[in-house]
Parts: C-alpha cells; sequence; structure tokens
C-alpha cells in the first residue's frame, strides 16, 4: 500500500531541493526525459563523454544508466560513473533496455549490474526476465510478456543484486525481494509514446534523491508516473497530445491532485 502523505513529501522535497539528476541516457529520449524531469523540478544533465563522467557523477543527487542507444565508448562511461557514484554512496538507476534482444546487450547489462551495483533496476517484464534467464528473448526493446508473469524474476534479481527492482506494465511491481509494492495507476497509451518507460527510471532516480528507502523511492516514482500518465491519457486525443499534456501534468501536480488520482488497493 502507497502511503500518499509520504509520497506527497517526497514530491514536496524534490521540488524545495531540485536534484540534479546525472543521466547517461539514449538519443532516443533525451528531450523528453531533460523536459520530464524539469517538469517535476528536478535538474537534469546529459553528460556521457568520458572526459567529464566522473566529475559529474560526483556531484549528481543520482545516476541513471540507460543502454537504450549501445556503444562501447558509452559502456566504458557507464562503468566509470557508476563506479564513482558507488564509491560516493549516491543511488544508481539503472535502465536494462532491450536486454535480452541481443547477447551483447545483455551481457553489458551484467557487467554494469556486476560493477556498479545499482540502487534501482527498472525494466518492463520480458527485459527483468532476460536479466534472469539468458535463455528469454525481448522483440527489440519492446516486453513481450505481462508485468505480473515477471514477479518471481524481479524478486529473484532483486535479492541476487541487492537491488530494489521494477517491473513496468499494466500494473507496476516494485519489489526488494522479499517486499512488493504495486502500482495500478496508468493509461495503455503510455505504451504508444517512446521513453515513457526511461522517463520512469528518471524520475525515479528523481525520488531515489529525496528519500533514501529505495523501495520507498521506487514506488513514488512510479506512483508519479502512473498518476500524471493516466490524467494526461484522459484529456490527450492520441500518443501526440499525450507528451504533451504528461509535462503539464507532471509540473500540475499536487497534493490534492494526487489524493484524488491515486489507486490503492
Amino acid at each position: 500500500m502507497i502511503d500518499t502523505n509520504s509520497l506527497v513529501r517526497d514530491l514536496e522535497l524534490v521540488r524545495q531541493k531540485s536534484p540534479l539528476i546525472h543521466n547517461i541516457t539514449n538519443y532516443v529520449v533525451m528531450n523528453n526525459t531533460a523536459n520530464a524531469l524539469l517538469s517535476i523540478g528536478a535538474s537534469p544533465v546529459m553528460a556521457h563523454s568520458l572526459d567529464e563522467v566522473a566529475e559529474m557523477a560526483s556531484i549528481a543527487s543520482a545516476l541513471v544508466i540507460n543502454i537504450g542507444t549501445l556503444e562501447a565508448e558509452w559502456v566504458k562511461a557507464m562503468l566509470i560513473a557508476g563506479q564513482t557514484a558507488l564509491k560516493k554512496n549516491i543511488p544508481i538507476v539503472f535502465d536494462p533496455v532491450g536486454a535480452g534482444a541481443t547477447s551483447y546487450r545483455t551481457n553489458v547489462c551484467k557487467q554494469i549490474i556486476d560493477e556498479c551495483q545499482p540502487s534501482v533496476i527498472r525494466g518492463n517484464a520480458s527485459e527483468i526476465m532476460a536479466l534472469c534467464n539468458a535463455g528469454i528473448k525481448t522483440k527489440g526493446v519492446d516486453s513481450t510478456s505481462s508485468s505480473d508473469r515477471a514477479l518471481d524474476s524481479a524478486k529473484q534479481l532483486a535479492l541476487a543484486t541487492k537491488s530494489v527492482v521494477v517491473i513496468s506494465g499494466q500494473t507496476d511491481y516494485i519489489t526488494d525481494g522479499v517486499n512488493v509494492n504495486t502500482v495500478q495507476n496508468g493509461s495503455p497509451m503510455m505504451a504508444r509514446v517512446t521513453g515513457m518507460g526511461c522517463t520512469a527510471t528518471a524520475i525515479v532516480a528523481t525520488f531515489t534523491a529525496a528519500n533514501n528507502n529505495m523501495l520507498e523511492a521506487a514506488t513514488h516514482g512510479m506512483a508519479i508516473m502512473g498518476i500524471a500518465g493516466e490524467i494526461a491519457a484522459r484529456k490527450s486525443t492520441g500518443n501526440g497530445s499525450l507528451q504533451v499534456n504528461f509535462l503539464d501534468e507532471l509540473y500540475n501536480l499536487n497534493s490534492d491532485i494526487i489524493k484524488n488520482n491515486i489507486t490503492l488497493r
């Protein structure tokens, strides 16, 4: 069960602190992610140069590692940034985009997890299952499984890595391997907008900068994502208007909107 008062508290902390979120992310989503972070009240930076990632990671409030558009130099940068953040106890949120699609992608994911020890791993069902089972295949970066089918894999991954694992889907599952939280908010239309999952990862990272309980922080990030997306979808005529409305809803979120729209069970 989500404590709405704690969720509102964390959102207010984000807006007060405007945490610096260092994103090593993919070309497809940089603009979307930066605007979403600005809308929620965070301060985004997209930096992947080998010449600055260590310095940037060391001053960030949280680090996002997203492997959407993989390239060898970027992998080096991700490892340097991740190891820097790990040494400084800065939260790392890892998005294993397309894990299971190719052996290279899956192997890079395992290297990042082993060497950077992320605080949170967020992916769709197929990606999370692929991290536990090399035989699982994804359809490019899209999931071929529902989120509930991946819950056992998520628990296994969380226990093995000591990370909080988030599965995005019709129902979002967030687990530390023992405890499981769920987020029911969202809209199927969100899947029609590229980078919504990547945006969720960045928003989760923002909440890890406000709350050092990683299970709670990840749950709050996914709840904010779902509430804003659900309200935006009701006002949208298609996926184009959804992108704009989603940013507006993130910006306008407040205590009353959250409490009146969150789905609890």
